[in-house]
């Protein structure tokens, strides 16, 4: 089975580029949220939902690798997918793309927790809906 995938249409906005009218580089975890919450509602497990359960998925690593400039106005694509899933920790990744071409690569890691903060195992539910069946 493959991963679950969402693609999100970006258009870069004025406000989220420098003087030289290419896209900053604090744009892009933004971007990556668009995509987790694409994603989420995708799988039919909105975050609203999440936290309604008693979790939160905080995040707990980013890391982005810039390949080529998103500039003004360009029209992108986000594909993101759920990478490892665990009974506490989940891993989304990211591709930016402009057409074909791919502008940047990314990952978010994250650990659930209940709503005092502390580490939580996710309900079983939640783990094969973020896996898309796959087994862990």
């Amino acid at each position: 089975m493959t991963a679950p995938e969402s693609r999100s249409e970006i258009r870069v906005r004025y406000a989220e580029t420098d003087a030289m009218g290419v896209a900053h580089h604090a744009t892009y975890p933004v971007w990556f949220e668009v995509g987790r919450t694409d994603l989420m509602h995708l799988l039919g497990l909105p975050y609203t939902e999440v936290e309604a359960r008693g979790y939160f998925l905080m995040l707990s690593g980013l890391n982005v690798e810039y390949r080529r400039a998103a500039r003004y106005d360009d029209l992108l694509t986000l594909v993101t997918r759920v990478g490892n899933v665990r009974s506490r920790t989940l891993t989304f990744t990211y591709e930016v793309r402009r057409g074909d071409e791919v502008l940047a690569t990314g990952e978010t890691r994250h650990i659930a927790t209940d709503k005092t903060y502390r580490p939580a195992r996710l309900p079983d539910d939640v783990v094969e809906r973020l896996s898309g069946g796959r087994k862990q």
